[in-house]
């Protein structure tokens, strides 16, 4: 992590290969979203640290990320925390060079290398809020799963008004573990969904289940089988998870219809492309589906 403290904010240097307007795009793809927001080109963002909330308003000039904080600024220790935070949440531990020079070569990458230049996988650091939107996005459409998710940050989460606005924090496993199902189905949950959301945040509970856990084990194969023994993880939500917050590059969520409808559209095709299509078409992305799945799910917000 490369950044310098001031009394007043922080600088954060993210390396050459960083679009802060491209990740700006893609955080702002929906009007429910509750978890962050974006104004005037600045991302506003709550963050709990050490039971502190810190508000961050967020910038970008000349690619140096400036984070101020309109409220208070936080002692040392906390401004390096929200420095840490941001470099995880834009994934800027992982050198895009690689993916670049492997994609300028693929016939379906090669065109997103171009157009999206700089755009990182935005994470979801936390893994219980991981796992829950995983869940929650399970086999609706994406503007319904913000809106259960909008509800249910609005409920359950702790939040910060300033200046007439109100910002707020996912729901923590520990307050989700003393809910009941019939909680969730008032936020129109189904009966599964609310099920496997407050099962894991149980699990967590009992420390049974953490990210540092799950990251112990290195091999691609053995992390996907430890997320798919949690009740209501199927393939698909274990390599999302992969994705968006263990920065496993070779997550895959190849039944992902997203990507279908991307390779689609890409390929002009008059049908979505099948599993085995889509294996071929990904022959050469060994290593590096996890950032070819997310510049396909850009091409969708054109």
């Amino acid at each position: 992590m490369n950044w310098i403290n001031h009394q007043s904010y922080i600088e954060i240097y993210p390396p050459e290969e960083f679009n802060f307007e491209e990740c700006l795009l893609f955080l702002n793809r929906s009007k429910q979203e509750v978890l962050h927001q974006i104004r005037d080109g600045y991302l506003y963002k709550l963050i709990k640290i050490n039971q502190e909330l810190v508000l961050c308003k967020i910038g970008c000039i000349q690619n140096i990320i400036l984070v101020e904080f309109p409220i208070t600024p936080p002692s040392k220790g906390i401004r390096e925390e929200v420095a840490s935070y941001i470099w995880e949440w834009f994934d800027l531990e992982t050198d895009l060079r690689v993916f670049y020079d492997a994609a300028k070569q693929d016939k379906v990458l090669q065109i997103f290398v171009q157009k999206y230049y700089g755009l990182r996988i935005m994470c979801i650091p936390d893994l219980f809020e991981a796992l829950s939107w995983a869940i929650i996005g399970q086999q609706i459409n994406l503007t319904f799963a913000y809106i259960i998710k909008k509800r249910f940050v609005e409920t359950f989460g702790e939040s910060l008004t300033f200046m007439g606005d109100t910002f707020w924090l996912f729901p923590t496993y520990e307050k989700i573990a003393t809910i009941t199902v019939d909680d969730l189905r008032e936020l129109q949950f189904s009966v599964r969904k609310a099920e496997y959301v407050i099962d894991v945040a149980k699990i967590m509970t009992k420390g049974i289940l953490t990210k540092e856990l799950i990251l112990g084990y290195q091999d691609y194969q053995q992390i996907q089988k430890s997320l798919m023994k949690i009740r209501g993880i199927g393939a698909w939500s274990a390599d999302y998870v992969m994705m968006k917050c263990l920065h496993h590059p070779s997550a895959f969520p190849i039944t992902d219809v997203g990507l279908h409808n991307a390779l689609k559209i890409h390929l002009g095709l008059g049908r979505k492309p099948t599993i085995d299509e889509i294996k071929e078409l990904s022959a050469n992305w060994a290593g590096l589906q996890a950032y070819a799945t997310f510049y396909l799910w850009r091409s969708l917000y054109e």
